[in-house]
């Protein structure tokens, strides 16, 4: 083939415009290089290529293809040459491990020299360092793998898009929105997105924001779905693209609809409640005045509720405070409001009445409806309601105002009877000063600790030993003495105050047990009632532990005594909480067994050791036939379960002998002593002058 016309002037430079070229060729980064055919001889190499393989651009001329670079190198790319020699241009990128052991990433041009009648006369060499750009690129592929990996792992739905129209997303979308992957490609994002949240993303979009926010987008099936979305740039070599995290909020904006109704509303009733009832009521008002329309408010309270709670459970008294709002709720017009304030107390607003009497009309017709017998399971109940009457403006002109006076007439109607209705008039808030004269001496008494425990010892009736106490609360009323728990627990109940009343006596109970203790006194167990409120309303697995631990009494020496009706709520809170209890190593006892009315069922199903026998049951015993039946059934029951039972109430010689008889394990009363302060138990504990027993003593088992 003959030589290129251009070889003399390529090999060496003979002018000034050939030193130019030479100066342009060494000077810019890429390795360069001429070769003839047919023996893809060099013609031209600038010093970067020469240097590159060795050489000089002098020495390099006139050497083949294989031996400028050698033959490793040749084997790699033959074919490469072999395809520009056959007039094709050829591009590829291949690994050059440089002499100290470097690895770069080069591309290599093979491109094909032509005269002007289309004969190929060589090729052009030309050789770039593409390493930085080799791995940027690496990387972004490798953080694109990783990308993809982790939209695949997530539950969020993740959406890819540039300049708003999507390019790709993962499964979670397509399960978010129901559409399949290839349905959404290359469509707009806005497009999903509920119009009236559309300008918004917009913004949110153009801006670049990062920031989450919340809008809602349509299901392929038409329904809207709230969502939480977080878009961010992501940079890219040829152009930015957004990744958008979209998260399914309907669960939390259901749970934020539930928090807002039942912050206005009665969990249990679904009525409105009293701060619901109030905020209308100051808007009734002003409405009522300016029309001059009277306003009534009604207080409703159900009569003896508490004894269906004693008697069937909590549940059952729940699902009876169900059934009464809904009668509530048809007993009075659509305009008029039924709330309730709490536990079985409901007041009614009537609105747009003329006359006082057309309150008692609806008063009248609610008392009527409340005498329709009940179902709460499958037992048949009658309710009566005590209702108070006031009327705006006659007998107050605020919210509150109304309120009180129509309190204070339905306790009124209480006292008339119950089971009727009392209009307001004025002298009945009387009563309403004692009982916050009340409270406010209760709240001062627990801010000052003004309680003192007695206790009351328990012993085996088998052989006379001490087997442990119980302690009982008092009340160091500032105007009435010493007060028995039976006049203000209750009371405390039901304003709110019994928990730290209850924590405080647990404490101080096991505090002094433990300092009996360590005196070498009273190695027995201290038994602390709990109310069936506190039970439900405190953490007692958890405050017990705490207790133990600051006063160091062992477990084994504390027993908690509980009625029948806390058992009755057969829930699996109370089975995990009696429990933990019995994990700690602590007693339970049902006080006033047989009172209640209730399956035994509880017994096997909760975690028990001892039957406390209520007083009523002794105190006639051994000259009633029915008591001394009753009696022999809960002792022969507790041997039956293997449960320990206690008599209370034991005053006689002949009670004690009867019980023994029976084979009940232990007796308490005023036979074996009164419920004594602490003085006055520690020194009769020293005079008792006989050994105590363990705490998990012989007695009974």
């Amino acid at each position: 083939m003959q030589e290129p016309r251009a070889s003399a002037s390529l090999s060496q430079p003979r002018s000034s415009s050939d030193a130019l070229l030479r100066l342009i060729a060494d000077s810019i980064p890429a390795l360069m290089a001429y070769f003839d055919l047919p023996g893809m001889r060099c013609q031209f190499a600038n010093q970067g290529y020469a240097a590159y393989n060795g050489h000089t651009t002098e020495s390099i001329i006139g050497l083949t293809v294989q031996e400028a670079i050698g033959d490793t190198a040749w084997q790699a790319i033959q074919p490469y040459v072999e395809r520009s020699i056959r007039a094709e241009h050829v591009k590829y990128t291949r690994e050059q491990t440089l002499p100290q052991g470097e690895t770069r990433m080069i591309e290599v041009n093979l491109i094909p020299h032509f005269n002007a009648d289309n004969e190929q006369l060589g090729s052009f060499v030309l050789i770039t360092d593409i390493t930085d750009r080799w791995q940027a690129e690496h990387t972004v592929r490798q953080s694109e793998e990783r990308m993809r990996k982790f939209t695949e792992a997530t539950d969020e739905a993740i959406v890819f898009h540039r300049d708003g129209f999507i390019i790709d997303g993962n499964d979670a979308l397509t399960r978010l929105t129901g559409y399949s992957l290839q349905e959404v490609l290359g469509l707009s994002i806005f497009s999903f997105i509920s119009h009236e949240w559309r300008a918004a993303a917009h913004e949110y979009t153009r801006t670049g924001r990062e920031d989450p926010y919340e809008i809602t987008i349509r299901h392929k099936d038409g329904h809207a779905i709230p969502v939480e979305v977080v878009g961010k740039t992501m940079p890219h070599l040829h152009a930015d693209y957004r990744i958008v995290v979209v998260r399914d909020i309907t669960a939390r904006k259901e749970a934020q609809e539930r928090e807002t109704f039942l912050a206005l509303h009665d969990a249990l009733t679904r009525l409105p409640n009293r701060r619901f009832l109030m905020e209308q009521l100051g808007k009734l008002l002003p409405m009522a005045r300016r029309r001059t329309s009277p306003v009534a408010v009604l207080f409703i309270n159900l009569d003896h509720f508490k004894t269906v709670n004693d008697s069937l459970g909590h549940h059952a008294g729940d699902q009876l405070l169900c059934d009464v709002a809904e009668r509530l709720r048809q007993s009075v017009r659509d305009t008029d409001l039924v709330a309730r304030l709490g536990g079985d107390e409901f007041v009614a607003v009537l609105t747009d009445i003329h006359t006082p009497n057309d309150a008692a009309m609806v008063a009248d017709k609610l008392l009527e409806a409340m005498r329709s017998t009940f179902t709460v399971g499958l037992l048949p109940l009658t309710m009566s309601p005590s209702i108070g009457i006031s009327v705006f403006p006659g007998d107050d002109t605020t919210a509150e105002g109304l309120l009180r006076c129509a309190d204070n007439a339905m306790y009124h109607a209480k006292e008339s009877g119950r089971g009727n209705r009392q209009f307001y008039r004025p002298g009945m808030d009387v009563r309403a000063t004692d009982v916050l004269h009340q409270e406010r001496l209760l709240r001062e008494a627990i801010a000052t600790n003004a309680f003192v425990l007695h206790y009351q010892p328990q012993i085996c009736l088998a052989d006379g030993s001490l087997q442990g106490f119980e302690a009982l609360v008092r009340w160091r009323h500032p105007e009435r003495g010493l007060v028995g728990p039976d006049e203000f627990i209750t009371f405390a109940e039901s304003r709110g105050l019994i928990t730290p009343i209850g924590r405080w006596v647990m404490h101080e109970a096991c505090r002094q047990l433990k300092a009996w203790q360590d005196e070498g006194l009273a190695r027995v167990p201290v038994a602390v009632n709990l109310s069936a409120l506190e039970f439900r309303q405190r953490d007692v697995a958890g405050e017990i532990a705490a207790v133990l631990h600051a006063t160091g009494l062992p477990p084994r020496f504390l027993e908690i005594e509980l009625t029948e009706s806390v058992l009755m709520h057969h829930t699996g809170q109370v089975r995990e909480t009696l429990q933990a209890i019995k994990t700690l190593g602590v007693g339970v006892t049902i006080d006033d067994f047989g009172t209640g009315y209730s399956s035994l069922a509880y017994l096997k199903r909760y975690p028990i050791d001892k039957l406390k026998i209520d007083r009523s049951f002794v105190k006639d015993t051994p000259h009633s036939a029915d008591d001394v039946a009753i009696v022999t059934a809960i002792v022969q029951l507790g041997h039956s379960l293997q449960l320990q039972t206690v008599a209370e109430g034991v005053e006689t010689a002949e009670q004690q002998d009867l019980l023994r008889r029976l084979g009940c394990d232990l007796a308490q009363g005023f036979l074996v002593s009164a419920p004594l302060d602490a003085q006055a138990t520690q020194r009769w504990l020293t005079q008792m002058q006989a050994p105590v027993t363990p705490a998990a003593p012989a007695c009974g088992q």
